[in-house]
């Protein structure tokens, strides 16, 4: 299964040469660690995972004979190590951060609140991969925050089947291998991972294509409303039963009239002063990363990044996450003059 150059690293590798380990591992790394975000939904907990996943196939390439592929060994540990970060309760949960003003009731709270934004930069060379013959999304619409919650929303095993099989396509003998389990059982899972999959995710009107120009004009469009507090204006934009959703805090408001009290509650306490947006992207969707300014303040401070998920010529969910630590991994400034 493995190419003569692996062979060659992978005996280097196994007498304690780090240089020939990185050149095995170095090529699954990026994607290894979009597996790890979709598994957890949180980026910062991916990378974690990611960092014990090469932890433990350094430790174990003494056991590993090549039967299967070195792909295959490297999404065997990383999936499992998911699985077994999930189980700890206390990794998963954040701090639930106390608003600086009064935000209207909720229409829910959600328990997903550690779900974080993954950059686009990190889809670099893992976005056109060839996924296995059997996947049925590619990597890009498998990093969409709808597609991320949903699976968040799954029993764990059942979102690792889905992953394994419809994202990238391994064959159910080898998720079956992967997972300890037996074939009968991974076709039973993955349908029901599917049916759930396919309830969350509203693919009846389908967005704009990534970076093109309707994208782009509805993002602008958003952008200006919001800065100028005009809420009338950034109703119009959104569907009628859009989402509203803050991670980590719980608060969630669905549908028009819903939004409008929360925003206007934000829109007065942000007052007098200025807001401004710069334009990024995570998950393969429109993102800005949001600034405010005092008026004896020259210096603009974060204020959370907007995520925007687009249905149509409309935006069907505003994904506000509060979370200013992680400006710097999507290319924003940590301040702004």
């Amino acid at each position: 299964m493995l190419t003569s150059v692996q062979q060659a690293s992978l005996e280097r590798a196994r007498v304690g040469d780090e240089e020939a380990f990185r050149e095995l591992t170095d090529p699954c790394r990026r994607e290894l660690l979009a597996h790890c975000y979709r598994m957890l939904g949180s980026l910062t907990d991916a990378e974690d995972v990611l960092q014990e996943t090469l932890l433990a196939a350094w430790r174990g390439l003494p056991r590993f004979q090549g039967r299967s592929s070195l792909r295959s060994w490297l999404y065997r540990i990383a999936t499992n190590a998911c699985l077994n970060a999930m189980r700890s309760t206390a990794r998963r949960v954040p701090t639930e951060p106390k608003p600086p003003f009064q935000p209207p009731d909720p229409t829910r709270r959600d328990e997903i609140t550690w779900l974080q934004p993954y950059p686009d930069t990190l889809l670099d060379g893992i976005a056109d991969a060839a996924p296995g013959p059997e996947a049925r999304y590619s990597q890009t619409e498998a990093i969409e925050l709808a597609f991320i919650t949903g699976l968040q929303r799954m029993p764990p095993r059942q979102a690792a089947t889905v992953l394994l099989r419809d994202v990238l396509g391994f064959g159910t003998d080898e998720v079956a291998a992967m997972l300890k389990t037996s074939q009968t059982a991974v076709k039973g899972t993955l349908q029901r991972g599917r049916a759930a999959l396919e309830t969350a995710r509203d693919t009846s009107d389908r967005p704009p294509r990534p970076r093109s120009a309707e994208e782009r004009d509805l993002a602008r469009r958003f952008a200006d409303a919001y800065v100028a507090a005009d809420i009338d204006g950034v109703l119009t934009l959104l569907t009628d039963d859009a989402w509203l959703s803050m991670p980590p805090a719980p608060h969630q408001y669905h549908g028009l009239p819903a939004i409008r009290s929360f925003l206007e509650a934000s829109f007065d306490f942000r007052g007098e002063r200025k807001a401004y947006l710069l334009r990024c992207r995570a998950n393969n969707q429109p993102s800005f990363g949001s600034y405010v300014a005092d008026r004896e303040d020259p210096i603009a401070r974060p204020s959370g990044v907007f995520v925007l998920s687009l249905a149509s010529d409309r935006i069907s969910a505003l994904t506000r996450f509060h979370l200013n630590d992680l400006y710097p991994r999507l290319g924003l400034p940590e301040s702004m003059p």
